[in-house]
C-alpha cells in the first residue's frame, strides 16, 4: 500500500517535469487543471441519473463504445459521463457527441476519490479492460455502486495472481461483476477465489469493428490513390515496423501502399518519409489534388499525419499489417483489419493478444521474423490467388464468430437491474 502511495504521488510531479518537453505529458497536466472547478459546474443541480465510463485511452474508448451506445439507447433518461486517463484518448474523443460529458480523470487519491463522486453521483460505473485505481474503487464500493469491469483479460504474470498482489486483489473485490473475454482469464480468477461474479461474455472490440465496416465512409482521396493496385495498408506503425517494410515498398512500384504511424510527431512522420522514398503526406497529397498541383509520377506511399482514419483505411486494403510486434508491448489492433476480410500480418510479440494466437491458427493472420520473411510473404499472398483467398475468408470468419459481447453487458445489467429506465 506503501509503494500505491508513493507512485500516485509522484506520479503528477514526473508529469509536470516531463512535460517541460513532451507534449504528451503537458496535456497530462494542463487537463487537470481546475478539473474539479469544471466538474462541479458540469454536474450543478444536475436533475439527471449518470452513467460513468473510464477509459485509460483510445483503444479502451473504441473497446467500449459498443457498451456506452447500447446504454445511451436503451436509458435515454441517463446521462453518461466518459472519463480518460490518457491525453491520447481525451484529446481525440473530447468532442465526442454520444457522451453528455467527457473529463480527463483526477489523479486517484482518498480526497479526490470522495470529491468526484460528491460531484457526480453516478448510478453505475464501468471501468474497460483494465486500469485499477484503489481509491476510485474502493470508494464506489463503500457507496455501494454498481461496479462493472467490461472485456476484462487477465493474465497470469499480473500481480493480482502473485504473492505479492494483495492491494490488486483487493481491486478486485470492488467490483461488482467481472466480465471476461475468455475462458483463460475466469479460470485465473477462480486461482483466486472469484467465481459467483465472473461472467465470460466476450470482447467488445469484435462488435465495434463490425459497427465500423457496416457504417463505412468512403475516402475519395484514398480512393484516387489507390486505384486498381493492390493495396498494403500498415497500421500503427512504429520505426522498427517500418524499417521491414520499407524495402518491399521501395522495389514494388506496382504496389500501393498507405503507412499510419502510431505517433504522427513531425520527427516520426519525417522519418517515415525518409524510409520510404516514393512517399508523400496525406495532407500534402489532398492539397495537391485540390489544388491540381502536379503528383510526382513514381509516388506509390502515402503517409497519413492524422489521426482517426486508419479503421476505415483498411476498407482498402488488399493485405494489412499492424504494427507493434517488434517492440516490448507488442501489437496493436488487428482486429480493426480482419474484419474487411483481408490477411493481417505482424512481426513476433503478439503473445498477449489471445485473438493473433487464434487468428494465426485458423490461417487468416501471419506473424513474420524479419523483413525477408516479410517479403516472400507478401509476395505469395499477392500471386497465390488461393492462398490469399483463403486467409482473407478465415480472418473475416474469424471477427464474425466473435460477435455479441455487447449484448450479454447489457442483458446482466438489465437482468440484475442495475439501473432503472
Amino acid at each position: 500500500m506503501l509503494l500505491y502511495r508513493l507512485f500516485i504521488w509522484l506520479y503528477p510531479i514526473f508529469a509536470r517535469i516531463i512535460g517541460l518537453g513532451n507534449a504528451k505529458a503537458r496535456l497530462w497536466v494542463l487537463g487537470r487543471k481546475k478539473l474539479f472547478e469544471k466538474l462541479s459546474t458540469a454536474f450543478y443541480k444536475n436533475p439527471h441519473p449518470v452513467i460513468w465510463i473510464h477509459c485509460a485511452s483510445l483503444g479502451e474508448f473504441e473497446q467500449g463504445l459498443p457498451v456506452l451506445e447500447g446504454l445511451k439507447k436503451n436509458y435515454p433518461g441517463h446521462q453518461i459521463l466518459l472519463t480518460f486517463f490518457s491525453p491520447s484518448g481525451y484529446e481525440i474523443r473530447k468532442d465526442y457527441e454520444g457522451a453528455d460529458h467527457i473529463f480527463y480523470l483526477p489523479m486517484d487519491s482518498p480526497r479526490h476519490a470522495d470529491r468526484f463522486l460528491d460531484i457526480v453521483q453516478p448510478s453505475l460505473v464501468v471501468f474497460i479492460k483494465y486500469e485499477f485505481w484503489f481509491y476510485y474503487l474502493t470508494e464506489i464500493r463503500n457507496r455501494e455502486i454498481p461496479l462493472l469491469l467490461v472485456s476484462g483479460i487477465f493474465r497470469e504474470n499480473q500481480p493480482f495472481f502473485k504473492w505479492y498482489g494483495s492491494l490488486h486483489r483487493k481491486m478486485l473485490a470492488t467490483f461488482s461483476w467481472l466480465l471476461v473475454q475468455n475462458e483463460t482469464a475466469a479460470q485465473l480468477l477462480a486461482s483466486i477465489g472469484y467465481t459467483n461474479n465472473v461472467i465470460i461474455s466476450g470482447d467488445t472490440r469484435f462488435d465495434r469493428v463490425l459497427t465500423i465496416a457496416e457504417r463505412f465512409e468512403p475516402i475519395p482521396v484514398i480512393e484516387q490513390f489507390c486505384g486498381a493496385y493492390p493495396t498494403i495498408i500498415a497500421g500503427s506503425t512504429w520505426t522498427e515496423d517500418d524499417e521491414e517494410l520499407d524495402h518491399f515498398a521501395n522495389t514494388h512500384p506496382e504496389t500501393r501502399w498507405i503507412i499510419a504511424p502510431h505517433d504522427i510527431e513531425s520527427e516520426r512522420l519525417e522519418e517515415c518519409l525518409q524510409l520510404y522514398k516514393h512517399s508523400m503526406l496525406f495532407s500534402a497529397y489532398r492539397n495537391a489534388l485540390e489544388k491540381n498541383d502536379p503528383i510526382p509520377a513514381d509516388l506509390n506511399v502515402l503517409i497519413i499525419d492524422n489521426m482517426g482514419m486508419l479503421s476505415r483505411l483498411y476498407h482498402y486494403a488488399a493485405i494489412a499489417y499492424v504494427g507493434g510486434g517488434f517492440g516490448d508491448d507488442g501489437i496493436h489492433n488487428i482486429l480493426e483489419a480482419a474484419v474487411y476480410q483481408i490477411p493481417v500480418v505482424f512481426g513476433p510479440v503478439y503473445d498477449k493478444y489471445a485473438e493473433a494466437e487464434e487468428m494465426i491458427d485458423q490461417g487468416g493472420a501471419f506473424v513474420i521474423e524479419d523483413a525477408l520473411e516479410l517479403e516472400k510473404l507478401l509476395q505469395e499472398l499477392l500471386e497465390k490467388k488461393e492462398m490469399y483467398a483463403t486467409a482473407a475468408r478465415a480472418a473475416g470468419h474469424y471477427v464474425k464468430s466473435k460477435a455479441g459481447a455487447t449484448d450479454k453487458v447489457l442483458r446482466l445489467i438489465q437482468e440484475k437491474r442495475l439501473l432503472t429506465s
